[in-house]
C-alpha cells in the first residue's frame, strides 16, 4: 500500500487495543488504504482470518493478497450478514472501523469530496450507485437542505446557506465544486472560509452516503458479530459519530439510555475499555493533519 493513498490514523493504538490472537478472526470494516488490515494480518498466524469491507472499488484493490484474507465490496452496515455467510456464526474476535474518508478520496478531484478542486461534485463512496451530491443539491427542498447542513455539518446560518444554494440552482444547476463554492460565498467568513466550506461538504457527504444510518447498522452488527470477550475499536472524526459510538458502547443503544436488571444494576452488552477517547499524538497530527479530529473508542463484548 502506498501511503499516498491513505495514512492510517492511530494505527498502533487501535490495533494494539484489539489484542490480536494469532488464531483469531478479525474484521476491518473500513479497508481504505489497507493500513489497519496489514497491521492485523502481521499479528495473525496461519490459522487466523481477516475479513475486509469497503464500498469503494479503489479501496478493495488495496486488500492484502493473502489466503487468510477475504475482501468484501459492500457497505459495512451488512457486516453481520457476511460474518455469518463466511462461516463465522459463532462470532469474531475483533472488529476495527476507521470512519474517516481516505486521503485518496479527498485528493482525487473527480470524486468531488474536496472544495480544493474544481470538479464534478459527486461524493459517493460507491460511485456505481445512489444519489450524487449534485443530484441532492439540485433536487432537495430548501428546508430539508437547511436541516442537513445544520444537523450533519453544524453549519452556522444553515438557512441562509440553503437559500443561497437554491437561488443559485434556479439560475443554473449546481454540478461542480466551483459552482457550489460560488453559491455559498456570501456566508463564508473572510478569515477562514475553508472551515465553513469543510462543514458544508461534510454535511453533504454524510447525507449522500447515509453515513449516520450506516453507522447505526454497523454498531448493531458489531454487537451481533462479536464473540463474548471480543473487542471493537472505532475511530470517529466528528461529534455526531463519536456520540453515537460512545452511547452504544456504554449502553448498547444509540440513544444512550441505561437499562437495569431487577436489582437496579445497569446492564450493557459491552464493557467499555476507553473511559475517555484515545486521541492522536501531537507527532501524528504534525505528520497527518487529517488525524487532528480523530477519536478512538473501544469496548469488549460482555460475557453472555
Amino acid at each position: 500500500m502506498s501511503t499516498a493513498y491513505h495514512i492510517p490514523v492511530m494505527l498502533h493504538e487501535s490495533v494494539d487495543i484489539l489484542g490480536v490472537k494469532p488464531d483469531g478472526v478479525y474484521v476491518d470494516a473500513t479497508l481504505g488504504g489497507g493500513g489497519h488490515s496489514r497491521a492485523i494480518l502481521s499479528r495473525l498466524g496461519a490459522e487466523g482470518r481477516l475479513i475486509c469491507f469497503d464500498m469503494d472499488s479503489d479501496a478493495i484493490a488495496n486488500a492484502p493478497e493473502d489466503s487468510r484474507v477475504t475482501a468484501v465490496r459492500s457497505n459495512f452496515r451488512f457486516i453481520h450478514n457476511y460474518v455469518r455467510y463466511l462461516g463465522h456464526s459463532s462470532g469474531v474476535d475483533g472488529i476495527i472501523a476507521d470512519l474517516g474518508v481516505s486521503s485518496h478520496q479527498f485528493d482525487t478531484p473527480e470524486r468531488g469530496f474536496s472544495f480544493r478542486f474544481d470538479a464534478d461534485i459527486d461524493m459517493r463512496m460507491n460511485t456505481s450507485s445512489g444519489q450524487s451530491a449534485a443530484d441532492l443539491l439540485n433536487s432537495c427542498d430548501e428546508q430539508r437542505l437547511a436541516d442537513i447542513l445544520r444537523i450533519y455539518g453544524e453549519v452556522e446560518n444553515s438557512r441562509r446557506t440553503a437559500a443561497l444554494i437554491c437561488s443559485a440552482r434556479a439560475k443554473s444547476p449546481i454540478t461542480t465544486t466551483a459552482a457550489l463554492n460560488a453559491a455559498v460565498a456570501p456566508v463564508l467568513p473572510a478569515a477562514a472560509p475553508h472551515k465553513t466550506l469543510a462543514k458544508i461538504y461534510q454535511a453533504l457527504r454524510i447525507e449522500v452516503n447515509g453515513e449516520m444510518r450506516s453507522l447505526e447498522h454497523l454498531l448493531r452488527g458489531i454487537l451481533a458479530s462479536l464473540k463474548p470477550g471480543g473487542t471493537a475499536a472505532v475511530i470517529t472524526y466528528h461529534s455526531l459519530e463519536d456520540r453515537m459510538v460512545k452511547n452504544f458502547f456504554r449502553t448498547g443503544n444509540i440513544e444512550g439510555k441505561d437499562t437495569a436488571d431487577l436489582y437496579g444494576r445497569r446492564r450493557s452488552p459491552f464493557t467499555v475499555i476507553t473511559r475517555k477517547p484515545v486521541l492522536p499524538t501531537e507527532a501524528e497530527v504534525m505528520q497527518n493533519t487529517r488525524a487532528r479530529s480523530a477519536k478512538l473508542r473501544a469496548a469488549s463484548r460482555s460475557e453472555l
